[in-house]
């Protein structure tokens, strides 16, 4: 084919094209990246230490021992508030405890579980019991170095503090944020054999926890 009818035929195919697509000539095959703009995430590090400072005190009047956490539950209109994982609340929790994931704490979520602003609200996490490492791990961070065969990270870590990163933490301080002034915390580290405990679950009725027959 001669070069002049090549270049005409050409020339029709990117008019044809411009028509069919509104896009102009010099853009036709030459696809450019354009910048996004996005407003600002929906995070502010201000809000959180606004919170914090308002709950902190808050917080440390509603620490409760066991006892107290079990008299309160039978109260009416109550409500235990487990914030665990779906798969570990499902295996095993405190009889009667309500769930939801903190993941999927929302103003709407929160709202279709607990009744009122007013309701009373018991909260525990993985880092209230022992005797259970599967079911309820223990979130703490060790220091940097723990377990490593290295004389100096070991004498390093074993001068430093294991950082607790417990669940109940973030849950009471969303509770606080998303109105849900009620809320008292078990402050304890139980045994899961403590017998003043009722658990249930998928796993209760099979029978074994730390080598304990549960009822």
């Amino acid at each position: 084919m001669r070069p002049i009818i090549q270049k005409i035929l050409g020339g029709l195919a990117v008019a044809t094209l411009v028509l069919m697509t509104g896009c102009d000539s010099n853009s036709v095959g030459l696809p450019q990246a354009q910048a996004q703009t996005y407003p600002k995430a929906k995070v502010s590090f201000d809000d959180f230490k606004g919170l914090m400072a308002q709950m902190e005190s808050h917080r440390a009047s509603r620490l409760i021992d066991l006892n107290t956490f079990l008299k309160m539950s039978e109260e009416p209109g109550v409500i235990i508030l487990d914030s665990r994982s779906a798969f570990r609340y499902d295996r095993i929790h405190l009889k009667g405890a309500k769930h939801l994931s903190f993941s999927d704490f929302t103003q709407d979520a929160l709202a279709r579980v607990i009744p009122s602003f007013d309701t009373k609200i018991l909260i525990y996490c993985n880092n209230n019991f022992e005797g259970n490492q599967v079911d309820f791990a223990s979130k703490i961070a060790e220091p940097r170095g723990f377990g490593r065969n290295d004389s100096i990270a070991t004498q390093m870590s074993s001068q430093a503090k294991p950082l607790m990163m417990a669940l109940n933490i973030p849950t009471y301080i969303n509770l606080y944020g998303y109105g849900y002034r009620n809320v008292y915390e078990l402050d304890e580290l139980v045994d899961v054999n403590d017998p003043r405990i009722t658990f249930e679950g998928s796993i209760v009725p099979e029978g074994i926890i730390s080598g304990r027959r549960l009822p």
